[in-house]
């Protein structure tokens, strides 16, 4: 896209059109990405009881090590998308290979960290020592593919960026069934066990970088841009991250936070907050694929100099998240009921989560805005604000759901004050999207 969006007779529909267009396939390949470990535990599932425990363990570290890096792809995203409205497209590619760069340099630093500490990180996540050996072995393969995983979000950070969510979808779709097909084949093909289902994994992986990069070099080649490492660009991509990876680092403890009160409640309580926690990360999927959508539109507005464009697809999409939280809302009230018996059979169980789960539904509105408003601002730049914002909640909701289990509340009460979290959320992000401060206009902000 080289310059503002030409005004038609319906701007709305015309939103309404980029939107989904960015959304949707924005949304598929958001699914896949867990499709990754759920066939990993199909498939290491049969070995044995010890072998997936293991797996689990492992797969927590290595989600946990890759999310922190999300900023990759965020970060890149905003500040392609603002060269691309600025009809610079070799910057933006330019912009694109700097955040890829510093993929593979924290990559390669992560496996450093790993390697040597993986039986401690292990342990410390409590693994037993029947699953602890597998754990440390699925750990420390695995690990050599992180700088492809990171290399991954920061090239999907490229390529929205440059208004593509289609190739994003199509790499995680060849990558999924790669992945499974590796992993079948080398777990008892090749008799491999467990290290079998690492190294399919680290291939898929390999093999979807390697199809990111060369979409990206192909770009690259074609308008010229240098695909050199620029420590002043490295530099610039890894700040342009800092308050991304706060943010991240916030709602991360929030989660914890949440579950490790989950679990002083009770066995039935905690069973409970597993399955409703499962829900809500399926339900941010279909968020945050607007949000996505949003990083990139709004970002190229902002870099075409066109405010009154961002400022008008920002409300759209304001809308988009409410229609889409009130519809997802009214699907968890009606399906609930046959929601959890795929879960679970316990009556005790059940009975935790139908409560907590109205809650989940009412919020489901307020989640929508959320992540739109998130979405806005990561897209205009202003990680800084997000950084602070996150900050402010982590801290109004810590004590709050600390005191839960105290006062004697249950886990609807629980999840009541993640309802106020996201709450607190939308008050922060909507006083500064009023606000206006964050239309900042020009190639880079």
């Amino acid at each position: 896209m080289t310059q503002a969006p030409a005004r038609s007779r319906s701007p709305r529909g015309r939103h309404d059109r980029e939107i989904i267009a960015l959304a949707v396939p924005a949304f598929g390949a958001l699914v896949a990405e867990p499709l990754f470990v759920m066939a990993d535990s199909a498939i290491v599932g049969h070995l044995g009881t010890a072998q997936l425990a293991g797996l689990g363990v492992a797969s927590a570290l290595l989600t946990t090590a890759v999310s922190v890096f999300v900023f990759l792809a965020y970060a890149t995203t905003a500040a392609v998308s603002r060269r691309v409205g600025a009809d610079d497209l070799q910057s933006a590619i330019r912009q694109g290979m700097d955040g890829i760069w510093l993929a593979l340099l924290l990559g390669a630093a992560v496996i450093a960290v790993v390697l040597p500490t993986a039986p401690f990180l292990v342990d410390l996540f409590g693994a037993s020592d029947t699953a602890a050996p597998y754990a440390i072995t699925y750990l420390r393969i695995s690990s050599l593919g992180i700088p492809a995983m990171l290399i991954v979000l920061a090239a999907t950070g490229v390529l929205r960026g440059l208004q593509d969510t289609r190739t994003p979808l199509y790499v995680a779709v060849a990558g999924f069934v790669a992945n499974a097909a590796l992993n079948a084949g080398l777990v008892y093909g090749a008799g491999l066990g467990i290290a079998g289902s690492a190294w399919g994994t680290v291939i898929a992986q390999c093999g979807m970088a390697a199809v990111y990069l060369v979409v990206v070099v192909r770009g690259a080649r074609r308008h010229g841009a240098s695909l050199r490492p620029d420590l002043a660009g490295i530099r610039a991509s890894a700040q342009a991250g800092v308050p991304l990876l706060v943010r991240t680092l916030s709602l991360r403890a929030i989660l914890m936070i949440t579950t490790a009160v989950a679990a002083r409640l009770g066995d039935a309580d905690i069973a409970a907050h597993q399955i409703i926690l499962s829900l809500w990360s399926l339900l941010a999927f279909a968020l945050d694929a607007i949000a996505i959508a949003g990083q990139a539109i709004i970002g190229r507005y902002l870099g075409a100099g066109d405010d009154r464009g961002a400022r008008d697809v920002c409300r759209r999409m304001v809308q988009w998240g409410i229609a889409v939280g009130v519809v997802l809302g009214v699907l968890v009230v009606i399906t609930r009921p046959a929601f959890l018996p795929l879960f679970t059979g316990d009556s005790t169980v059940k009975d935790a989560a139908l409560p907590a789960l109205v809650v989940v539904a009412l919020a489901q509105p307020v989640c929508g805005v959320v992540y739109v408003l998130d979405g806005v601002l990561m897209g205009a730049g202003d990680g800084r604000y997000l950084a602070w914002a996150m900050l402010l909640t982590l801290a109004v909701f810590t004590p709050v759901a600390l005191l839960v289990p105290a006062l004697g509340g249950g886990l609807t009460v629980l999840w009541a004050a993640m309802a106020l979290m996201m709450t607190v959320r939308l008050v922060t992000l909507w006083v500064r999207t009023r606000s206006g401060r964050w239309v900042v206009t020009g190639a880079t902000r």
